[in-house]
């Protein structure tokens, strides 16, 4: 190989520009500063156009209409209506055994008619005593 074909493979497939230095040229490196500024700018404001919708989505997430505050009410007002379904379901089975007895004991019958409509046994006398001055209710 002699020496003017090594400085051919040496020699670049791409013929570069040659380089002008920032002095040579204002207007180019002032475009292409505004350029780089204004590249700069758009990533900073979308950048801040990013954070603030995170914020507002995050904020939205815990205090919106369905956020974790709305969750943890409804969670507690569904522990006070489950504990209400069973003090009713207590209730409810304490009437439904009252109203077998009334319906099959003679003597819960008996006592509902005494209490209530104050019957008495013929030869029985009741006896009513004045509520005492502190116990009176006023209206």
């Amino acid at each position: 190989m002699n020496a003017g074909a090594q400085k051919d493979l040496q020699r670049p497939l791409i013929p570069s520009r040659p380089r002008t230095s920032l002095l040579e040229d204002p207007v180019n490196s002032r475009a292409s500063r505004l350029y780089a500024n204004a590249l700069g700018m758009r990533r900073k404001a979308a950048t801040v156009v990013l954070v603030a919708l995170s914020l507002w989505v995050g904020a939205y997430a815990i205090f919106g209409h369905d956020g974790l505050v709305a969750y943890q009410q409804k969670r507690h007002q569904a522990q006070l209506l489950h504990q209400q379904i069973l003090s009713l379901q207590k209730e409810n089975e304490r009437m439904t055994l009252h109203d077998q007895r009334l319906q099959n004991d003679r003597d819960t019958i008996e006592y509902e008619a005494r209490e209530q409509m104050h019957y008495t046994r013929p030869g029985e006398v009741i006896y009513t005593l004045p509520k005492a001055p502190g116990t009176a209710q006023h209206k």
